[in-house]
């Protein structure tokens, strides 16, 4: 790993949070974060909620991080959107994530001819609103997802998520959706540019192998695997590629700041 990093992403569920409870140590790392005057984001696959809404969330939790270091996949959207097509047009499944994230970069949201149909989560996927989307990017609209998630954490157990309700639309109109949200390394270089910030000085903190560590790597990242989420030290042999440390939690990230 290199030393001296500058900057850092950090995956938010699996390595600051569990559900509603901080992990041990994540406050601590983002209060150093701040005293050393280290640019920061933390990164979420989930486009549900505004940078305001999991602000709250976190705050809830203990961790206080501004709504600005604070980079969702419905964020990233809305930047890649802008970026192919500024002043578009989008039909979107979602919600207010996604859709103050479009409002904000100027998008139209309509179901009468948009450039895109844009898919994100929602906590209540409509079959009308699928059934449109399926007949609109037959009609010639652009496919785009928010992630590829195919579920979601509840208290109740996995939910449906993006990834799965994407794969329905794809099998009914056999195009494939663009995903914008991690394992594309897009999400982190949109992020890097949100701070300003260069790949050979920036480290990626996650918990998951498939998304997080690769999707680093794929940007240039150093990576940092910690193992108080998805991925175990066992799962690691599975993948023909290695984060650049594993360690037992966030806590052990503080000394490397």
């Amino acid at each position: 790993m290199r030393s001296h990093a500058q900057c850092w992403l950090t995956d938010m569920d699996g390595v600051l949070v569990h559900e509603d409870s901080a992990i041990p140590g994540a406050a601590e790392f983002l209060q150093t974060l701040v005293d050393k005057e280290r640019p920061f984001l933390v990164l979420t696959n989930n486009s549900i909620f505004t940078p305001r809404d999991l602000a709250a969330r976190l705050l809830r939790s203990g961790l206080s991080v501004p709504e600005p270091a604070i980079w969702t996949s419905a964020l990233a959207t809305a930047a890649f959107l802008d970026g192919q097509l500024p002043g578009g047009s989008a039909y979107v499944i979602g919600e207010a994530g996604l859709t103050t994230a479009l409002h904000e970069v100027g998008y139209t949201l309509t179901d009468t001819a948009p450039d895109f149909v844009v898919l994100g989560e929602t906590r209540t996927y409509s079959f009308e609103a699928i059934t449109k989307a399926i007949r609109l990017i037959i009609g010639g609209a652009r496919f785009i997802a928010t992630n590829p998630d195919v579920t979601g954490p509840s208290a109740e157990g996995p939910l449906p998520a993006t990834g799965s309700v994407a794969a329905m639309i794809t099998k009914a109109t056999g195009r494939e959706p663009y995903f914008v949200g991690k394992p594309n390394p897009m999400m982190f270089r949109s992020a890097l540019n949100r701070i300003e910030a260069h790949s050979e000085n920036t480290v990626m903190v996650g918990d998951r192998m498939d998304t997080d560590v690769v999707a680093g790597i794929e940007a240039g990242l150093d990576t940092i695997l910690v193992l108080t989420g998805s991925t175990q030290v066992d799962d690691i042999q599975r993948y023909p590629f290695r984060p650049s440390r594993v360690l037992p939690s966030i806590a052990q990230a503080i000394e490397l700041i």
